[in-house]
């Protein structure tokens, strides 16, 4: 097992990272079992591969499990799922020392967070995250939160977890387009903070999405070790070094938002091709060489993982597509900083891009390929 610290000061956590963990729930999480029930908020798909194995190690510990399922996708983190969930929670007694229980991806993770945050003023909880996206990303560093009309994420709360159990085991039931979208974050935190690991990932990618158990477990741990590092120096995103950490998703997320924030593309998908584009969009500035921007395309596309924009058929243009990145929470008084590259590894925060310039990069590569 890996375990690695998110050192917050007096809040810090742990990220535990082995197969087993959910089998054996009620001995990794006793400390946050403090009556003889237990509420977990639980993905539908989650619950159905792994409700069992939780439910019989929480009735062995005398422990009930109290269930509250949502449905799987983006649609759930809204204002409506957010209220249904705080009343069901309230109706089950919660309170402030409580700690809730998350199983499933970020949907649940950020739902369930954002519920506990502002449940009596804050409560406990516990991310139990089954995917891989989960597991290296959202599950880790406390930002929570809900989509509205406007756009995703735009209201929520950092609100740390009391605990992570990251089980290897629930990735071997996730279908193969949602591991390599997992896949895609994984791959970013070497293309912003580490060309060794980037380096790894060329010669062991296939071992990762292959799911063999060492390489799984070394990519996943080093993923959230990266994270909790930027986390820890930068909980709440005010000095820059966590905005690194949005690499691939300012314009991932316009991509998500012009395809409505469906399945049309996952969002694993949309950072890939976000890292992409940004690497690309570097290398119009003159900061990285074609030969790396190159190097982030073939390795995204060795994932199986989207690459061009052109492919997703979008009816649209590089004007529109900038439009919705005015939603984006980096916005600071009127200009949208870009996560950007100066090398593999060497991610770096832009302040002076031309919106209009992205656009008719956008068009260009709209029209490419």
């Amino acid at each position: 097992m890996a375990v690695i610290p998110v050192e917050l000061a007096g809040r810090g956590y742990d990220v535990r990272v082995a197969g087993g963990l959910l089998a054996d729930i009620a001995r990794e999480a006793a400390p946050f079992l403090r009556k003889p029930h237990a509420c977990i908020v639980a993905d539908a798909n989650a619950r159905a591969h792994w409700g069992t194995a939780v439910a019989r190690s929480f009735a062995a510990a005398g422990i009930e499990p109290r269930w509250y399922d949502i449905a799987p996708g983006e649609g759930s983190k809204s204002w409506d799922s957010l209220a249904r969930l705080t009343d069901w929670l309230l109706a089950q007694g919660v309170e402030r020392g409580d700690h809730v229980f998350a199983l499933g991806g970020g949907v649940v993770g950020d739902l369930t967070g954002f519920a506990c945050a502002i449940l009596k003023r804050g409560c406990g909880f516990v991310q139990l995250p089954t995917t891989l996206l989960a597991q290296v990303d959202s599950s880790v560093g406390g930002k929570t939160a809900i989509n509205t009309a406007a756009g995703k994420n735009l209201v929520g709360a950092f609100h740390q977890p009391a605990l992570v159990l990251a089980d290897l085991d629930s990735l071997a039931t996730l279908p193969a387009r949602e591991l390599r979208a997992g896949y895609a974050e994984v791959l970013k935190y070497g293309v912003l903070g580490d060309a060794q690991f980037f380096d790894w990932l060329a010669e062991n990618g296939a071992a990762v999405l292959a799911l063999e158990a060492d390489a799984v477990e070394h990519a996943v741990a080093t993923s959230v070790a990266a994270k909790a590092r930027i986390v820890a120096e930068d909980e709440r995103e005010t000095s820059g070094a966590r905005a690194l950490l949005n690499l691939g998703h300012t314009f991932g997320h316009a991509l998500e938002a012009e395809t409505g924030f469906s399945d049309r593309l996952l969002h694993g998908e949309g950072v890939a091709l976000g890292m992409v584009l940004a690497a690309r969009y570097s290398a119009r500035r003159g900061a990285l060489t074609l030969d790396e921007a190159e190097r982030v395309t073939r390795a995204v596309e060795a994932a199986g993982l989207p690459s061009e924009i052109s492919a997703l058929g979008l009816e649209c243009d590089g004007a529109r597509l900038t439009a919705h990145m005015l939603h984006d929470k980096k916005m600071d008084a009127g200009t949208l900083p870009f996560i950007l590259l100066r090398g593999i590894g060497e991610a770096h925060l832009a302040r002076d891009v031309d919106l209009a310039d992205v656009a008719a990069f956008l068009d260009g590569q709209l029209q490419a390929h």
